[in-house]
């Protein structure tokens, strides 16, 4: 039997421990050997979950026990989670991980740990949720460079702004809703602010390009200044406000990435993405494009992602390598700045005054515009470019357009 401990508690190490227990029977026809969880690790007490009988609360028993294979961590964060993490690598324990935050601020550094103790470090839940794009895109599509991923990485901006669009609620009124149903924490300034999917999207360009992406040399912008009139701005252009992650490998070998709202043409498939769901599309030089899309967060769906990783750990006993990069440095990035797109602005002004400056930009209208306000879409060129041509105009929404 491969043993497994699960570090943490809440809703999704409780989502695998229902899933390893409530699959155990199909784990094992497809597998040939059960997996059973020996302990779990929380401070807290749960008296009434069936799980009761294994919680513990010290992390040595796990560490010390020579049964335990897999260790799974869903503590979040960068504290003990980390710590943790360190000593069952060191310990020779394969770790599985839904921790965004932990894989993007330190996967090089772990997944070298995986390999000096001949075990596997694996996080497939750690971006999608129960999509399985990380095994996908280091494995299934190894025979293409992989030049451009663009993704709607956080499922609780996307359903902010689904509601936007399609029943004109405010932003503050949209977020509300979306903390009533269960969507967004109290302090939801993680995904608001655009972090949660910055460290997404590191993740996924180190995958593709094979260098470590700290978060912190990303660009990030989230969408709390998207308001309803540019939501019906776009509407009329015939574009939807989305919050995108995007990273490219550029044609030194330099990676460029960023977050930010852009407006994505209504054809695109992204476009279509609607309430907490996720989606990313990879651009590789043999296939094309391809679009991977569902559930990118939630208790059983992330829980599925984690279990497989569970099993694949389990069935690679002697640590073969799934995933491996070279760590980060300033060397590694090129700010966007230089990245040449449309721009959807929204300013004082007339349509005569910025066709003084813009003359072939197209300009929008929505109902009720204000007489002082205008807003229009720019031929491609780049932020320096597009910031000496508004010298002196007051603006009040900048954002990419996805080209």
């Amino acid at each position: 039997m491969i043993q497994v401990a699960i570090l943490g508690f809440g809703t999704v190490g409780s989502g695998v421990a229902e899933v390893l227990t409530g699959h155990e029977e199909l784990i094992r026809r497809r597998t040939g050997q059960p997996y059973g969880i020996k302990y779990i690790l929380d401070v807290r007490d749960f008296p009434d979950s069936p799980f009761s009988s294994l919680l513990i609360n010290d992390f040595s028993v796990i560490e010390e026990d020579p049964e335990i294979q897999v260790v799974v961590e869903t503590i979040g964060g960068t504290g003990v989670a980390y710590d943790f993490t360190r000593r069952a690598l060191s310990a020779g324990k394969n770790v599985v991980t839904s921790n965004k935050e932990l894989v993007a601020c330190h996967g090089y550094e772990l997944l070298q740990l995986a390999k000096e103790h001949k075990v596997s470090y694996l996080f497939e839940a750690s971006v999608g949720g129960g999509i399985p794009v990380i095994h996908p895109l280091s494995q299934c599509l190894t025979a293409n460079e992989v030049t451009e991923i663009t993704g709607i990485l956080n499922g609780t901006t996307n359903y902010i702004l689904t509601r936007m669009i399609g029943e004109g609620l405010s932003f503050e009124a949209a977020l509300k809703e979306a903390q009533e149903n269960g969507y967004a924490e109290r302090d939801p300034s993680a995904d608001i602010d655009g972090d949660d999917a910055c460290r997404k999207i590191c993740i996924l360009a180190a995958v593709a390009f094979g260098r470590h992406v700290y978060p912190v040399q990303v660009p990030t912008d989230g969408i709390t200044d998207v308001t309803l009139p540019d939501v019906d701005y776009a509407d009329s252009a015939g574009k939807k406000i989305k919050l995108l992650g995007r990273c490219m490998k550029n044609q030194d070998g330099t990676v460029t990435a960023f977050v930010a709202p852009h407006l994505v043409d209504q054809s695109d498939p992204l476009a279509s993405v609607t309430d907490v769901f996720n989606a990313i599309k990879i651009h590789g030089d043999a296939v094309g494009d391809v679009m991977f899309y569902g559930a990118g967060a939630g208790k059983l769906p992330t829980a599925s992602a984690v279990v497989s990783d569970v099993i694949e750990a389990g069935e690679n006993a002697g640590g073969k390598i799934q995933y491996d990069w070279e760590d980060g440095g300033d060397d590694v990035m090129t700010p966007p700045d230089e990245l040449r797109s449309s721009w959807y602005v929204r300013s004082d002004g007339t349509a005569e005054s910025v066709h003084t400056t813009f003359p072939d930009a197209g300009i929008l209208a929505r109902h009720g515009q204000p007489d002082d306000e205008v807003a229009f879409l720019t031929g491609p060129m780049t932020r320096s470019e597009l910031e000496n041509s508004l010298n002196g105009m007051e603006c009040r929404s900048v954002f990419r357009v996805l080209d």
